[in-house]
């Protein structure tokens, strides 16, 4: 809809439609995509805990009222790890929504993984609303030992 049509063309009101008004496709005329706000939006929605143990990493993000078929954990470029999905809407015909404060759409988290996380041993856990994604550590490599060199007599 164009702010020109309710006589409200004021610098401002042009900015803010600028702004606004992201076009489809890569970059064009200098601007993020759809796709760039649209992820940007749903890593900024999901908030996520980061902890340290002993042998593994732990991501834990609250994912309420969702399936495991509605959540998807991913491990991309080698060292990325995607937690991602969608929660939806409950539609039914015998009722209409008041007030609706609950998220709905698409979320996703990206983290880059540390050098010493074993990508191939990645399990993850729903309990009671909880996802819990475990990245296990590698284990630390064997110190080198120091190589003797014999030294000949000339």
């Amino acid at each position: 809809m164009d702010a020109r049509m309710f006589g409200l063309e004021t610098p401002r009101v042009a900015a803010l439609h600028h702004l606004l008004d992201v076009p489809d496709g890569d970059k064009a005329g200098g601007g993020a995509t759809r796709t760039y706000v649209r992820d940007a939006r749903a890593m900024a929605a999901t908030p996520a805990d980061v902890k340290e143990l002993a042998g593994a990493y732990a991501f834990v993000v609250d994912m309420p009222g969702l399936s495991t078929g509605d959540i998807r954990v991913q491990v991309e470029d080698e060292r990325v790890l995607v937690i991602s999905g969608e929660r939806r809407r409950e539609e039914r015909e015998d009722a209409k929504y008041l007030r609706m404060e609950r998220r709905m759409g698409k979320f996703m988290r990206k983290f880059v993984l540390p050098d010493n996380a074993d990508v191939d041993k990645v399990a993850a856990v729903c309990r009671d609303g909880v996802l819990t994604v475990t990245v296990e550590k590698l284990p630390p490599p064997e110190p080198k030992k120091p190589k003797t060199i014999e030294i000949n007599v000339a």
